[in-house]
């Protein structure tokens, strides 16, 4: 397979100077850090050194509305309705935060093959009168959008469910699940951590009430910073019950209370930013902004698809979606002896994980040679074979 050289997104590849020295398919774990990361925290640095107190006004928090500014983009989303925070479950608790739970509105629907992290999250609002409901996952892992209807109701308060599941890479069909959950009165709260930054996500169009989302993956932004939408319509009808100093109208007042929540995009702040994460996860932030989502879903689908016609060439079991329209941006191959094929794989540079009961997760992003789609596959056929 030769690389296409009418490929225009592989213009950004030199950004990215891990790819020199790896074969990076684990952006779906781990995206390729871009170069501008090094001058954006060294910028960090001597803001700090130079300007001490002064870089908060100046230079770190205004830095925080350019990094949100590039997810709104990205989402479609207005300007002002994405919060930073520091990862997803701390995102996704400041949401359910706003939320009273009562005999006649307790119920959080997700689903059994969200991300552990959130499942163990929601198991700590029963404490606060949560009940959860977990609808289970068909044959293949598979989520159906018609389960998680059936299990909406009018005593649901919460709708908490993946854009596209972390295993297998499966694309729920979330449109009738957030229509569902609207006319029954009760709030839709969407993870896109394995969505935003590979497949189109329009908070917009698809009406969802909140949303929720990370840097270390598709976004190429490094640990350390996740985000909240909130739709501006509904923003100002929630009061979070985790908030602190900088959600605040005037933070700098210092003022111990009552608290006076703030009235625009800081509505959802919490206590002090994470700057140092913030500026690293900028230049990543704007490279994918920049070339949208179109794009790089286009390219995706393309070494996807030809990812699985391998796959099933060498005699691997697929375990993500064939379909287009339920693939994400991850190929699941269920080979023998998975971990340690992937041991071996990694000891040779090739970037990739594994995950207990769906094996071997690749993944090409908008800065993959078409020619690297296919030295992948040998490689894993070659550790493969040898672990017969």
């Amino acid at each position: 397979m030769r690389t296409l050289t009418t490929d225009p997104l592989l213009a950004y590849r030199d950004q990215f100077p891990t790819l020199e020295k790896t074969l990076h398919f684990a952006s779906h774990t781990l995206g390729a850090m871009p170069a501008g990361v090094e001058a954006s925290l060294l910028e960090y640095v001597r803001v700090w050194r130079e300007r001490g107190i002064r870089a908060w006004e100046e230079e770190w928090l205004p830095a925080t509305a350019k990094v949100s500014g590039s997810l709104e983009h990205l989402m479609h989303a207005d300007q002002g309705s994405v919060s930073l925070h520091q990862n997803v479950t701390i995102a996704q608790a400041v949401a359910f935060s706003c939320v009273d739970f009562t005999p006649e509105r307790s119920k959080v629907v997700c689903s059994a093959e969200d991300f552990h992290s959130e499942l163990y999250l929601y198991e700590g609002l029963e404490r606060r009168g949560a009940q959860i409901v977990r609808v289970p996952a068909r044959e293949g892992r598979r989520i159906d959008a018609a389960d998680l209807v059936a299990a909406i109701d009018e005593h649901t308060a919460v709708v908490a469910i993946s854009h596209v599941l972390f295993r297998t890479a499966q694309i729920v069909d979330i449109a009738p699940v957030i229509a569902r959950a609207r006319e029954v009165g009760a709030l839709s709260l969407i993870d896109a951590y394995q969505a935003l930054g590979v497949i189109e996500v329009d908070v917009r169009a698809l009406g969802m009430d909140m949303l929720t989302g990370g840097s270390v993956k598709w976004l190429c932004g490094g640990p350390g910073t996740s985000f909240l939408y909130v739709k501006p319509a509904l923003a100002q009808q929630l009061r979070p019950a985790l908030t602190g100093w900088l959600g605040h109208e005037q933070p700098f007042a210092f003022d111990s209370g009552p608290h006076r929540i703030h009235g625009g995009e800081r509505r959802f702040w919490n206590g002090t930013p994470s700057i140092p994460a913030y500026m690293a996860s900028g230049p990543g932030f704007a490279i994918v902004s920049g070339i949208g989502a179109t794009a790089i879903r286009a390219k995706s689908l393309r070494q996807t698809a030809r990812m699985i016609a391998l796959a099933d060439e060498y005699g691997f079991a697929l375990l993500s979606p064939r379909e287009e329209a339920l693939r994400g941006g991850t190929v699941c191959l269920n080979v023998p002896n998975a971990e340690a094929v992937c041991h071996d794989l990694l000891a040779q540079d090739v970037l990739l994980d594994f995950r207990p009961g769906v094996g071997l997760r690749l993944a090409p992003h908008f800065y993959t040679r078409d020619d690297e789609v296919d030295e992948v596959m040998r490689r894993v056929r070659e550790a493969a074979a040898k672990h017969a």
